[in-house]
C-alpha cells in the first residue's frame, strides 16, 4: 500500500505539533469527491429547471430553453438510470414549482405542492430514459424523442392529463414556432430539445478534440432545429383566404378576484351584458365598427338560461342590442348527471340554437377524483359540489357565415381537442376563457402563449375572450395584434382573416408525435439489447 493512501486511511500519523495539514485534508478521499460532485450535479440540475421556467411566459425569453436542457444533459449523461430519475425529478421541481405557483392562489400551497411534485416525476422518468440513451451513439436524438414521450405521458395521465410546461408552450416569440405548422407542438417540443441536447454534446465533444466526423453530427443536431424552424416559416400566414370578418371580444371583468368572484353570478352576467350593450350604443354611434359576431368568455353566465328566465332575458337584450350572433359561455345544469361547461350560439332573432359542451373537463376544478380521500388534505374541494362532465363533438358554430371553432378555456393545452375543431371546419377558433380564479398571477400570461402556438400550428385567427383578462386577438402567424389589461371591462374589435387551409401539423395528426414515441422505444430497446449482450460478450 502507498504512503497516501495508508495515511488517508489513518494509518500513519501526521506530526503532532508540525500546524501542516495532512495530506487526507489536502487530497479529500474519492467518496468525499463522488458526494460533491453528486451534490454538485443536483444543483445544476434545479437550476436547469429553474432556467426552463424562466423560458416560458410572460418573459420573452425562449432562447433560455435550450441552454436549460443542454445544462439538464450534462447533469444526466452517462449516469445511471436511478441517478437519471432523481436529477430529472429535482429539475422537474425547479422548473414545475414556479410555472404552477398559480395553482395554490385560492386553494393554499397543498394542491400546488402536491401537482408540482407529482408532474415533476414524470419529468424525473424522462430524466432515467435520457440517462439511459445518452451511452448511445447520436443520442441527443434519441434523448430528444424521450423528451417529447415524457410531455406525451403528462398530457394523458393522470386523471386525463396535464400538458401544462410542455416545451412548445414556451417558444410563442422563438425560432422554432413555425415547425409547429409542420408537426404540431410534439414536433415543436423535439426542435427545442434536440437543439439543447445538440448543444451540450458539441461542447462536449469540442472539448475532448474529436474527429471532424463526431463533431460535424453534434454541429447538426444543433443546426438542424434551428433550420428547421427558418425552413417552416413559409407555412406560416395571414392571408386571407376566404375573405375576412370583423369579430369582437368581450371582456365583462367579475366584482372580485379569487373563487368568490363566483358568489355574484348575476353580478358577472350583468357586466358582460352591459358592456355588449355598450359595444351596441358605440356601433350605433359610429365609435366603432360593426362586428358580425361576437364571442363571451367561458362563464360569463354561470346561471343556466335554460333554467333561469331572468338570466335568459337579459342574455337576450344584450344579443338584440347588438344584432348579431353572440356564443355565450354558461354553466348547464340539467336536472340529472353531470353540469355542462358550454357555449351557446345566441342568434338575434331565433335565440339560443347550437350548442358545444366541453370536453377536457379539468380534474380537481371542474370534477374532483377520489373526493373523500382528496378531502382529507383540502377542504377546498367541497367547493366543487356537482362535478362537471365532458362533451363528446367538437364544436363549430356558423357565424354569419364564418366557421368558429370552439376550443374551452383549458382545453387549448390539449392537442387533439384544437386539431378535431379544425378539422371539423373552422375558419376561427375561439378560446373562452375564465381566468378570474387564479387572480393576477402568469396564468393568463402562460394560456395566452399557448393561444399563439395553436394559431400558427393550425394557421387560424384565435379570439381569446376572458372574463377578467387577457382577453386577445391573435393573427394566424401568432401574433397579438389586440389585447386588454388585466380585471378590466373591455371590448376588442377586429378584421380578421378567414382561412380553410389545412397546414400539414393540421393534415397528419398525431402521426408525428407517434414517430417520436417510436424512436425513444427504439433507443431505450438499443440499450436493453446492449445490455443483454454485455455479459455474454463477457
Amino acid at each position: 500500500m502507498s504512503s497516501s493512501v495508508t495515511r488517508a486511511a489513518g494509518n500513519e500519523p501526521a506530526h503532532p505539533g508540525s500546524g501542516a495539514p495532512t495530506e487526507a485534508a489536502a487530497h479529500p478521499a474519492p467518496g468525499a469527491k463522488r458526494k460533491g460532485a453528486a451534490l454538485l450535479r443536483a444543483a445544476l440540475a434545479a437550476l436547469a429547471g429553474v432556467l426552463l421556467y424562466l423560458s416560458f411566459p410572460p418573459r420573452p425569453l425562449w432562447w433560455l430553453a435550450p441552454l436549460a436542457l443542454a445544462l439538464l444533459a450534462g447533469c444526466l449523461h452517462g449516469r445511471r438510470a436511478r441517478a437519471g430519475f432523481g436529477l430529472g425529478f429535482l429539475a422537474g421541481l425547479g422548473f414545475l414549482l414556479p410555472l404552477l405557483v398559480w395553482t395554490g392562489a385560492e386553494v393554499g400551497a397543498v394542491p400546488w405542492l402536491a401537482l408540482a411534485a407529482v408532474e415533476a416525476l414524470f419529468i424525473g422518468v424522462t430524466g432515467l430514459g435520457v440517462a439511459l440513451v445518452s451511452r448511445l451513439p447520436a443520442w441527443p436524438l434519441f434523448a430528444a424523442a424521450v423528451w417529447v414521450a415524457g410531455e406525451a405521458l403528462r398530457a394523458r395521465a393522470p386523471f386525463g392529463g396535464f400538458p401544462w410546461g410542455k416545451l412548445a408552450f414556451g417558444q410563442a416569440d422563438g425560432v422554432f414556432t413555425p415547425i409547429a405548422a409542420l408537426g404540431g407542438t410534439p414536433l415543436l417540443s423535439f426542435a427545442v430539445a434536440l437543439c439543447g441536447f445538440g448543444l451540450y454534446a458539441a461542447l462536449r465533444v469540442a472539448l475532448d478534440r474529436p474527429r471532424r466526423a463526431t463533431a460535424a453530427l453534434a454541429a447538426l443536431t444543433v443546426a438542424v432545429p434551428i433550420g428547421a424552424g427558418l425552413a417552416a416559416r413559409p407555412l406560416v400566414s395571414d392571408a386571407a383566404e376566404d375573405g375576412t370578418a370583423v369579430a369582437a371580444v368581450i371582456q365583462g371583468n367579475v366584482p372580485r378576484l379569487g373563487f368568490d368572484f363566483n358568489a355574484q353570478r348575476r353580478q358577472v352576467l350583468d357586466n358582460h351584458v352591459n358592456r355588449t350593450i355598450q359595444l351596441a350604443d358605440d356601433v350605433k354611434a359610429g365609435r366603432a365598427p360593426k362586428p358580425d359576431f361576437v364571442v363571451w368568455p367561458e362563464n360569463s353566465s354561470d346561471l343556466d338560461p335554460y333554467a333561469e328566465p331572468d338570466a335568459y332575458e337579459a342574455i337576450d337584450t344584450a344579443v338584440k342590442a347588438i344584432g348579431v350572433p353572440v356564443a355565450i359561455g354558461a354553466v348547464v345544469a340539467p336536472e340529472t348527471g353531470p353540469l355542462r361547461n358550454t357555449v351557446i350560439l345566441w342568434d338575434p332573432v331565433a335565440g339560443p340554437t347550437e350548442t358545444y359542451d366541453k370536453r377536457k373537463i379539468q380534474p380537481f376544478g371542474e370534477r374532483i377524483p377520489m373526493r373523500s380521500f382528496v378531502r382529507l388534505f383540502s377542504s377546498d374541494v367541497d367547493r366543487v359540489r356537482r362535478d362537471f362532465g365532458p362533451g363528446k363533438e367538437p364544436g363549430v358554430f356558423d357565424m354569419a357565415g364564418s366557421g368558429v371553432g370552439m376550443v374551452t378555456c383549458f382545453e387549448a393545452a390539449f392537442d387533439d381537442a384544437v386539431r378535431s375543431t379544425v378539422r371539423d371546419g373552422a375558419q376561427v377558433i375561439a378560446v373562452p376563457s375564465n381566468n378570474a380564479t387564479f387572480g393576477r398571477t402568469q396564468m393568463t400570461y402562460q394560456q395566452l402563449a399557448m393561444d399563439r402556438v395553436r394559431a400558427v400550428e393550425h394557421s387560424r385567427t384565435v379570439l381569446v375572450p376572458v372574463t377578467s383578462g387577457v382577453s386577445a386577438v391573435i393573427r394566424p402567424d401568432g401574433k397579438v395584434v389586440q389585447q386588454t389589461k388585466m380585471f378590466t371591462a373591455d371590448a376588442l374589435v377586429a378584421e380578421i382573416p378567414l382561412r380553410s387551409t389545412r397546414t400539414p401539423a393540421t393534415v397528419v395528426g398525431p402521426l408525428p408525435e407517434y414517430a417520436l414515441l417510436l424512436l425513444a422505444a427504439g433507443g431505450l430497446g438499443w440499450v436493453l439489447t446492449r445490455r443483454i449482450r454485455a455479459p455474454r460478450a463477457a
